[in-house]
């Protein structure tokens, strides 16, 4: 809406004539008033009268003649009053304190007029009051105007404008400073300004501002965030972004875990090592109540110790329906989640045997790399470290978390391994049974309170494996080739063997060991993951010993006998059944041949056939036998069109 009008659009308005309205302009000083006059821009002159000083049902009707439509110039009022409000919010404590106390000024002035007194008076009383200047109470007053009663305070707000620009800087040097300054390197600035003002001198670059102004101008134009993106470590990035905060009371005990592994920092001496070293605490956490459901202590972080581990909780808690697992190299290696879908780790193969959670229908969650919070486990690591390594009992061997944290009897001692295992065993069992946790879960009990409570609800459902299952985390898997012939399977150095692998000879099969006792039976799988037979480990024999070659040889008879027996089981019909059925003793069939096609005539004189004997008598075979061994030594073949005759 329209905030100034002419003194013959008041009039039409107010239904007065226009000199009425020239008159009470005079009379009441409009055009004293700051901001509420003001000449009129365009042709024929005049003033402009702010709508303010006006009746109010003069206001009410230049509002319908000249207003916007309803919910048009709703609208824009809602705009202006939120671009307002917006304007007093960034202001400072003082400023704001500032126009809480002009408020009250211009509410008095409004209270005084409201009694009868004129604005005049009005204005002059209450900046001798709250003494002021009448100037400046009019000026506010003036701020005011065409606001509503309950903007008045973000209107009387100072609409101050920045005017004041940076220091003129020559575009290369600049460019060379800011990019010198945003770097992982962190330099000071100082140091950036020299050496750029030397480049300057070198390159020409003019002008060049003082330090202090280019500091400015780079607090101004480049923001904190990617000042930190620039020169801090990729945490300090992520820590701008507040931290995702997960429910966990959806869950119940051993539904969800997860695993990860710590080094802890205290010198231990392993056995048949010389030099100590720290070790890994491969630990598995249950994510609904925070209890450490299974640990082991390892020399590194490797698949074997973790496959342990997992068999450690399997068999005292049960199998879980999830787990979060770290995203390290040990942890996706095939003989964890081997045939896992989303296993993003090495090369996957089809011929790969399935991993340990894979068989056992865990789902895998990988962790986001280079993100602890990703892992709840990591803050029990936290409490964990502070509890195992600055122990008393570790007094010496305490190596500290950092390379400039070390304690001054740095390696002093170190704690052999089996003093240390039973130490970390206490340090967690206390860290499970600890009340006042203040998770959400476990509303001020401990750990093992909140998984038991958890365990008893009848709504808890947990898978524990079976008897053939328990050789899946005690055993390794490995995808190898049978020998052709045996079937044998050799691996690390070690034989072994089944009879039923002959029928398996020269294929792909799965094996499940120990890794720590190769001596032991291997259990051997075929491709569809069934058990064909447990091998026996076959031992290597010295070269003389003959009761072992004695003893070889019983078996390889045993085993031959047993096979031709299968075979002499297998086939129920002897040979001369064979024969009889098959009709040996029968007389083929008589054949007759063929005519042929086509005939050759004989021609040429024709002899009378001499007159048949009658009887067959032994000289006249002889006789015909001759005949017939001559005409084979002079036969002669006549070949075909093209070809060569052969004799």
């Amino acid at each position: 809406m329209r905030q100034f009008f002419t003194p013959k659009e008041i009039a039409d308005a107010a239904g007065v004539s226009e000199r009425a309205i020239n008159q009470m302009a005079r009379k009441s000083h409009w055009r004293h008033q700051d901001q509420k006059a003001r000449k009129r821009a365009g042709r024929g002159g005049g003033w402009e009268y702010h709508v303010s000083l006006f009746p109010q049902a003069a206001q009410a009707r230049l509002m319908v003649i000249h207003g916007a439509p309803a919910n048009a110039n709703r609208n824009k009022l809602a705009d202006a009053r939120s671009k307002l409000w917006a304007r007093y919010e960034c202001l400072s404590k003082d400023r704001k304190a500032a126009c809480e106390a002009r408020l009250k000024i211009v509410a008095d002035v409004a209270l005084l007029i409201t009694g009868g007194l004129s604005e005049t008076a009005a204005v002059a009383m209450a900046a001798q009051t709250h003494h002021v200047s009448p100037r400046a109470v009019r000026n506010w007053r003036g701020r005011i105007a065409g606001h509503e009663r309950q903007d008045w305070l973000a209107a009387l707000a100072d609409q101050y404008q920045s005017t004041s620009s940076f220091a003129e800087c020559d575009p290369n040097a600049w460019a060379a400073l800011k990019s010198d300054f945003l770097r992982p390197e962190r330099p000071a600035f100082s140091a950036c300004y020299r050496r750029m003002k030397a480049a300057a001198k070198e390159q020409g670059w003019s002008p060049i501002p003082a330090e202090r102004a280019l500091r400015r101008r780079l607090e101004a134009e480049v923001p904190k965030p990617v000042q930190t993106a620039a020169r801090q470590k990729r945490d300090q990035v992520k820590n701008l972004y507040p931290a995702q905060r997960r429910d966990r009371s959806m869950l119940h005990a051993m539904e969800a875990v997860n695993m990860d592994g710590h080094k802890i920092d205290v010198f231990v001496m392993l056995p048949g090592k010389k030099l100590p070293t720290r070790v890994i605490l491969l630990a598995l956490q249950d994510l609904y109540s925070g209890k450490i459901v299974a640990w082991r202590l390892a020399p590194t972080e490797n698949k074997d110790t973790i496959r342990l581990v997992i068999g450690d909780m399997v068999t005292n808690h049960g199998i879980p329906d999830k787990c979060l697992l770290d995203n390290g190299r040990a942890f996706a290696s095939k003989w964890i989640s081997g045939g896992s879908p989303n296993r993003y780790r090495f090369k996957i193969r089809d011929e790969d045997p399935l991993g340990l959670f894979t068989t056992l229908g865990v789902e895998i969650i990988w962790a986001m790399p280079y993100s602890g919070q990703s892992k709840p486990i990591e803050r029990a690591f936290r409490d964990l470290a502070e509890d195992i390594a600055k122990h008393p009992f570790c007094a010496g061997a305490y190596t500290g978390n950092t390379p400039d944290a070390k304690p001054e009897n740095y390696a002093s001692r170190a704690i052999p391994l089996d003093e240390f295992t039973p130490h970390v065993a206490r340090m967690i069992a206390e860290h499970n049974a600890r009340p006042g946790r203040k998770a959400g879960t476990a509303k001020g009990r401990s750990f093992d309170e909140t998984f038991s409570a958890s365990l008893e609800d009848p709504a808890t459902l947990i898978r524990w494996p079976t008897e053939n299952q328990r050789a899946l985390w005690l055993l390794a898997g490995e995808r190898i080739r049978t020998k052709k012939g045996s079937g044998e399977i050799e691996i690390f150095g070690n034989r072994y063997w089944n009879a039923a692998l002959n029928a398996h000879a020269g294929d792909h099969v799965t094996i499940r060991f120990d890794p720590d006792h190769l001596t032991r039976p291997i259990r051997v799988y075929d491709a569809m993951d069934n058990l064909i037979c447990i091998a026996e480990c076959i031992a290597d024999t010295g070269f003389f010993d003959t009761s072992a070659a004695r003893e070889h040889a019983a078996k390889r008879n045993q085993l031959t006998r047993a096979i031709r027996e299968s075979a002499r089981l297998h086939a129920e019909l002897s040979p001369d059944a064979l024969a009889e059925i098959y009709g040996a003793g029968k007389a083929a069939p008589a054949t007759m041949p063929e005519p042929p096609k086509f005939k050759r005539i004989a021609v040429g004189a024709l002899r009378a056939e001499p007159q048949a004997q009658t009887e067959w008598d032994e000289q006249s075979e002889q006789a015909f036998s001759r005949a017939m061994r001559m005409l084979e030594e002079n036969v002669v073949e006549f070949p075909a069109k093209g070809e060569k005759p052969v004799r």
